[in-house]
């Protein structure tokens, strides 16, 4: 006798038919052998056994309650026998190869229905298949109608207890194939209930961008089948996202796209919609997976805010405009104050300029180059030869609050330039560099070609209105020094001050 492997029986304790039928229902549920019916690689085990064995029947009968059922059979047309008149049920009840030499010489098996009639049994072998939890479920068996007083040959017996563990081996793959496929589905089932409860339209693509699932807020929102929820897009939107989605398939890039998508009610929201590839390890595009949010009230809002602040600039600017005819007339009176007022109304005009400068419309963005060569235009900055303060080096964005204190400390330094430094003669210039320190910026004014310079013995305004803005708003610092070919101040400035 063979002992069953550890292959085919775990470790673990055995339970005998038909003790234990709920566990071996519940294993063989898992098992799927519904499927495993007239399995192709099942049949040929079950052909080699019998041509093995020089037996003309063979069969892997499963117990499944009171009966036998044959998941594959040769010699045989009937696909289950009674527990009861088995000789596999015998089988199950041990852990070895099990050989009947003359079932009518055996007192087990010589009344037997199979043995007196069809199909007149006489030799049978067979050996227990066993699951992973110790549980019998069945037998692969082989039987013919003439006594073998010798039995199965040493290399029968080994061959049966192979093909028994090939049979085995294919059931448990089918197990742990189903087991797989079940979990699958119960992770794609859980994905999809999460995709549905999401406030925004959910999608995936294939890399050649074929839509192949949209979530359930897609058919809630537009009030259409999956196949129909292109068409509603917004006329005037449709041809730039699909341009958009076309450059994305072609290059890999993010697709973001803001665009308008109709309501089932027929109102036209503003959705911002983004997808981006999923890539296997050789960075080859397995699927695009993109929402769509629904940001027409933000839009809605940002549109109101924007609105806002251009009434507030136009009125800004008027303010501007005010204050400087004011300054104008108060000078005309007074003629005494008229190079305060001169240097007054130039620092509103600066500000001024600042403001357009962040306030303007537009996609441009604000930056420390722009907004500095445009408090220099009224000094001959600008390209070519005719500019006079020069503007270079690294470039940053700007805040909108910024832009008062930069225009208040360069038109300081412009204005003085022009009064008495190198803008007071016709060939001096100003070199402005700035160079990106990580937290800071450091900008270093150099002038050149003016009169020799005059250190002043006290500050005045002026000064202290730059010391004012250099320290607090700017979050920074300043120095000045008079060199043989001009004034050289050195300032710093917190990135975090005025960048976004």
């Amino acid at each position: 006798m063979t002992a069953v492997p550890t292959e085919i029986r775990p470790a673990g304790p055995r339970s005998d038919p038909p003790v234990g039928e709920d566990s071996r229902d519940r294993i063989y549920e898992a098992y799927h052998f519904e499927s495993l019916k007239d399995d192709p690689e099942l049949r040929a085990l079950v052909d080699f056994t019998a041509r093995l064995c020089d037996a003309p029947i063979a069969l892997i009968g499963l117990l499944q309650h009171d009966r036998f059922r044959f998941l594959a059979r040769i010699g045989t047309d009937t696909e289950e026998s009674a527990y009861s008149t088995s000789f596999c049920a015998h089988v199950m009840l041990g852990d070895d190869l099990m050989q009947v030499c003359d079932a009518r010489q055996d007192p087990r098996f010589a009344d037997n229905p199979l043995v007196l009639g069809e199909p007149h049994v006489r030799f049978y072998a067979g050996f227990p298949l066993v699951s992973e939890e110790g549980i019998p479920l069945g037998t692969l068996a082989v039987a013919d109608t003439s006594p073998r007083p010798a039995g199965l040959n040493d290399f029968q017996r080994e061959g049966l207890t192979v093909l028994a563990q090939s049979v085995m081996r294919r059931m448990r793959s089918r197990r742990h194939s189903e087991a797989a496929r079940r979990e699958a589905d119960e992770r794609e089932s859980y994905l999809r209930s999460f995709a549905d409860s999401i406030p925004a339209i959910a999608w995936s693509a294939t890399p050649d961008g074929h839509f192949e699932y949209f979530n359930k807020r897609l058919v809630d929102f537009t009030g259409l089948p999956d196949d129909q929820g292109g068409t509603a897009f917004h006329p005037d939107d449709f041809e730039k996202a699909t341009k958009a989605w076309q450059r994305s398939l072609a290059t890999g890039k993010t697709y973001e796209l803001e665009h308008r998508f109709r309501r089932y009610d027929g109102e036209y929201r503003w959705m911002i919609a983004r997808a981006m590839p999923v890539r296997d390890s050789e960075g080859r595009i397995r699927r695009w997976f993109g929402t769509a949010v629904d940001i027409h009230d933000l839009h809605a809002a940002a549109e109101a805010r924007d609105l806002l602040v251009r009434e507030l600039s136009h009125r800004i600017k008027n303010i501007f405009a005010v204050v400087s005819g004011l300054v104008s007339m108060s000078v005309r009176r007074r003629p005494e104050l008229r190079e305060f007022g001169d240097e007054l109304t130039g620092a509103i005009r600066a500000l001024g300029r600042a403001h357009d400068y962040v306030r303007r419309d537009g996609e441009r963005r604000n930056t420390l180059h722009g907004i500095l060569e445009g408090l220099f235009v009224p000094y001959g900055s600008g390209d070519g030869e005719k500019a006079r303060v020069l503007v270079a080096g690294d470039d940053v964005a700007i805040a909108p609050q910024a832009a008062t204190p930069l225009a208040l400390v360069f038109h300081e330094l412009a204005t003085n330039a022009a009064k008495y430094g190198a803008l007071s003669a016709d060939g001096g210039v100003i070199d402005l560099s700035i160079a990106d320190a990580g937290d800071t910026l450091l900008l270093r004014w150099v002038e050149r070609g003016g009169p020799k310079p005059k250190a002043k013995r006290t500050d005045g305004f002026g000064s202290r209105l730059v010391e004012m803005s250099m320290t607090g708003p700017l979050g920074g610092k300043w120095e000045r020094r008079f060199e043989p070919e001009g004034l050289v101040c050195e300032l710093t400035v917190s990135k975090a001050a005025i960048t976004p």
